[in-house]
């Protein structure tokens, strides 16, 4: 039976990365893996998805309730999360992580001729 909202609104608190979790859908609920809370409202959650496998998810995070026993897919959710690099928030032109990088030299140099 799905939960209210004031309900996951007390849960959420206790939610980190890395907990098992339910996301309840327009369908039944789905079992995942917290794998980062980008905003206050968003959760990115790992998945199962019927027709491409695990998954990453972004979900509301009143849709996203605790759960205590793994499931038959936490497994294969543990593999997504640990091939997923890590997501790198706020930290503005740093060069490695998510995102375009520093500004600068855009690309590598061509070849250089030996003037013949």
């Amino acid at each position: 039976m799905p939960r209210g909202r004031a309900e996951y609104a007390g849960l959420m608190e206790l939610i980190r990365t890395g907990d098992l979790v339910t996301v309840a859908t327009r369908g039944p609920q789905v079992d995942g893996i917290a794998f980062d809370m980008p905003s206050s409202s968003k959760v990115v959650v790992a998945m199962m998805d019927r027709n491409r496998g695990p998954v990453l998810r972004s979900v509301d995070r009143s849709a996203v309730g605790e759960r205590t026993h793994a499931g038959p897919d936490d497994e294969q959710l543990q593999l997504l999360i640990r091939r997923t690099p890590a997501l790198t928030r706020g930290a503005g032109r740093t060069g490695g992580g998510v995102g375009p990088g520093r500004a600068g030299h855009q690309r590598a140099t061509g070849h250089r001729t030996t003037g013949k």
